[in-house]
């Protein structure tokens, strides 16, 4: 059986922390980890701005309310589907993804928590495991699955090493060009080929 795992943020939705950036004025929320490798150092960094400017949950909310899939999303997950198992592996919360699974049909999604004061203030998060995305991976190898992978970001480069196929969607410059041996395609038919290429099935469009 082969099963196809997916970043969320940059590759079905819209970045999370740049349309807030975008609502607040904030520049500095508009780094993800396509800018910065480390991803507990983003999120200290993200954690350090809410708390100075008295943002919390709430704000955070009220902006991925208003976010719909990338145009193209929503028909890619449902012909995936078709084809494969699917699971999302994101480095986002589960206090965010809610407005956004509902739109995407509700696959499979792993992901981390976040911890939320009386007062809705973010004061911590909390990592399903360290490197969880090469683990999810790395556990299903274990039960038998082929993986194929696709993420957009420093912090899928694990998943899309420890993948059977790994392929990079829609990522920038910078990923793309220090990651040359994973292919990098910019439209969901392009990726639809590529999974039907990675795939030891036969497969059709």
């Amino acid at each position: 059986m082969e099963i196809a795992c997916l970043d969320l943020e940059g590759v079905l939705i819209p970045e999370i922390w740049i349309n807030f950036a975008e609502k607040t004025g904030i520049d500095a929320l508009r780094a993800t980890t396509r800018d910065i490798p480390d991803y507990n150092q983003l999120m200290q960094q993200r954690l350090k701005i809410l708390d100075e400017q008295g943002l919390g949950l709430r704000e955070i909310q009220e902006v991925i309310a208003t976010l719909t899939p990338l145009e193209g999303a929503v028909d890619f997950i449902d012909w995936l589907r078709e084809r494969f198992q699917v699971v999302i592996l994101s480095d986002t919360f589960y206090e965010f993804s809610q407005p956004l699974m509902r739109q995407l049909g509700y696959p499979a999604l792993l992901c981390h928590r976040l911890e939320i004061a009386e007062d809705g203030r973010v004061v911590d998060y909390k990592l399903r495991q360290e490197d969880p995305k090469r683990q999810a991976v790395k556990a299903f190898h274990s039960l038998t699955y082929r993986v194929i992978a696709a993420g957009d970001s420093y912090n899928d480069t694990t998943m899309l090493a420890e993948a059977d196929a790994g392929i990079l969607f829609m990522a920038p410059d910078n990923v793309v060009a220090e990651f040359p041996q994973f292919p990098a395609v910019f439209s969901f038919e392009d990726l639809k080929q590529s999974f039907i290429t990675a795939s030891e099935r036969s497969l059709e469009l």
